[in-house]
């Protein structure tokens, strides 16, 4: 949303996409989402985005073949800090991205992961402010089936 500070906090829904939406982290079989190598490498990094950033708390989220989705939680406190320092959703995406993808092309040259043309990741990301509890559980709940559809 233009002009809204995405460091303020707040809970956020997120979808960050492959480029071209190739499937490279598992697949889904009868409704479960069976994550392959690089998927288990990808949930991994989301886990510790919140080691990185102390102000983020991580909610409900799923690897799919070719998009993550996830509630974060922004937990800073006005008084807490100087903006310029402040957690971004922004930020939390670029660092994710950043770590996900430099050892994805480690898993490529070592492993033999699939490779991918120029982009792992779009360039962009798709967030959602979740504005009351309806909305968050109605995302928790989109959340979880989403292998199922």
């Amino acid at each position: 949303m233009p002009g809204y500070d995405y460091s303020q906090a707040g809970f956020y829904f997120l979808t960050i996409c492959t480029q071209s939406s190739l499937c490279l982290f598992g697949s889904v079989q009868d409704g479960v989402m069976n994550l392959n190598h690089a998927g288990e490498m990808v949930q991994k990094w989301w886990n510790k985005v919140d080691e990185k950033f102390s102000e983020i708390t991580f909610h409900e989220f799923v690897v799919m073949p070719n998009h993550l989705h996830g509630i974060v939680q922004i937990n800073r406190r006005d008084h807490d800090m100087n903006k310029d320092d402040s957690p971004t959703v922004a930020k939390v995406v670029q660092w994710f991205k950043t770590m996900s993808i430099n050892e994805y092309m480690r898993g490529v040259k070592q492993k033999g992961w699939l490779q991918f043309s120029k982009r792992l990741w779009k360039r962009n990301y798709y967030e959602h402010i979740i504005r009351d509890e309806e909305a968050y559980f109605e995302i928790v709940e989109y959340i979880r089936t989403n292998p199922q559809n």
